[in-house]
């Protein structure tokens, strides 16, 4: 518990951009760096690439060379029936090639006559290649080839988490935000229903008004003073959500009742996400993540592909050693003493290999059919959050003025109140009216900054600068 505490403590330290009273800041763009840093999901985006490098590994081992050795021995009431060795050293290589060393060596009563080896054993070297299924590509080689696409595709499937992650924080702080921004409405305007009413049950116990009237303006200080309440709570528990996305070291970040959010956050919402600049005949699908985790996959099907018509040729397995029983001379290495073989099969109909042929087709096909419509929805997409993102400046403007508007005449009904030229019901409509704009107003400002989000996810970034 004193561990979370003092995490809580440095959490708030750091991320105070300006106090005032009791109150701590907590901008945009601190949240973010937090988020991106410590989220458990931003840490597991992480493991993607870690995981497509340790597949790569795991394919170039398919190429080490190798050391084999077969050892066996019979002895059986006092007679050695056999003792054989046969070691091996092989390298494969990217082609159906594999380079051999080896050593054979057998003696006892029953070997058999073709394993007569000179006293010392015999050695041999050579070569072992397939000429038609695996010399072009082979199991090996499309294994490490899909390997190192699905490394590329693991980096875009890490932007696109990452992206993800910080997509739904944004929106988590956005809404934040609106809830405090409400709340505080409904404070302020309480406060001024207080003292409307402090004023008008002055005025009616010196009998310049009627009792009546206080009953009025104390309903509105109660109306104002629910409206709070519920704010409040949905201010609360906006808090709660927000603090999902806060940790420190594996430890969730409990946010603390003084921590408030940035009231005008429009200049660090273009900067942190970094869509800033980025005008709609900018926009291009090339380097999009979707896209080229897409790309990737297609590239590691057409690997399948190639594999699976190999497989149509016949299989042609060739080998060749030259043997000799003294291998430190090197003239003893003669054409004369050899071991070698070919080895051949083919089946007649290829009903199983032309059938994964056309699976493999079927596949590849598959997957630029998802490719072809995943770049016209994010076309789409990023053309209509634009069209969004104009039409919001202007509800913008125009709700800013009819704020304003309301503003003015809540003052000028005011002002006549104090001439005894206005009623205290024409105060209190003219204030629910100028609430409710001001909510509204809240309202269409969240929806604008979550444009800004979705087009962020749309064009899929994963912020360098956080």
């Amino acid at each position: 518990m004193m561990r979370k505490f003092l995490l809580v403590f440095g959490l708030l330290t750091l991320v105070m951009a300006n106090a005032q009273q009791d109150t701590l800041l907590l901008g945009f763009n601190e949240y973010m760096g937090y988020v991106k840093k410590y989220h458990p999901i931003a840490k597991q985006a992480q493991l993607t690439i870690s995981i497509g490098q340790a597949n790569l590994m795991k394919a170039r081992g398919g190429f080490d060379p190798k050391i084999e050795a077969d050892y066996e021995k019979k002895e059986f009431k006092g007679t050695d029936y056999w003792d054989r060795l046969n070691a091996s050293f092989k390298i494969p290589t990217y082609y159906g090639l594999e380079f051999k060393a080896g050593f054979e060596q057998a003696e006892g009563t029953f070997i058999n006559q073709d394993e007569t080896f000179p006293d010392n054993g015999l050695y041999s070297a050579g070569v072992s290649a397939s000429l038609a299924r695996g010399f072009w590509i082979n199991k090996r080689m499309a294994t490490l080839k899909k390997a190192k696409f699905f490394r590329e595709q693991s980096k875009a499937d890490q932007d696109l988490l990452v992206n993800q992650i910080l997509f739904d924080a944004a929106l988590a702080y956005f809404d934040w935000l609106q809830a405090y921004k409400d709340a505080e409405i409904f404070k302020n305007f309480l406060e001024n229903a207080q003292r409307r009413f402090e004023g008008i049950k002055q005025s009616a116990l010196a009998g310049d008004r009627a009792i009546i009237d206080t009953v009025e303006a104390k309903i509105a200080v109660q109306n104002r003073a629910l409206g709070l309440e519920q704010t409040n709570v949905a201010f609360r528990n906006k808090s709660l959500e927000l603090s999902n996305f806060l940790w420190i070291n594996d430890v969730p970040v409990e946010l603390q009742p003084n921590v408030v959010p940035d009231e005008t956050p429009e200049g660090d919402i273009d900067t942190t996400l970094e869509i800033m600049g980025k005008p709609l005949d900018s926009f291009t699908l090339e380097n999009h993540p979707k896209l080229r985790s897409l790309d990737f996959k297609i590239d590691g099907l057409n690997v399948d592909r190639r594999l699976k018509a190999n497989k149509l040729l016949p299989n042609i397995d060739v080998e060749y050693n030259f043997i000799t029983g003294t291998p430190d001379l090197l003239n003893s290495f003669s054409t004369q003493d050899y071991k070698g073989g070919v080895k051949f099969f083919f089946p007649l109909f290829l009903r199983k290999e032309r059938g994964d042929l056309k699976l493999a087709k079927f596949k590849i096909q598959d997957a630029q059919f998802e490719r072809d419509n995943a770049a016209v929805e994010i076309k789409n997409k990023v053309f209509a959050i634009y069209n969004e993102l104009d039409s919001f400046i202007e509800q913008n403007r125009l709700i800013d003025r009819i704020v304003t508007d309301y503003n003015t005449l809540l003052s000028a009904e005011e002002r006549k109140l104090s001439f005894g030229e206005s009623s205290l019901f024409l105060i209190n409509s003219r204030e629910s009216k100028l609430i409710d704009a001001e909510l509204k107003q809240n309202e269409v400002q969240n929806k604008f900054f979550k444009a800004k989000a979705k087009l962020f996810k749309s064009l899929a970034i994963n912020p360098e600068n956080l």
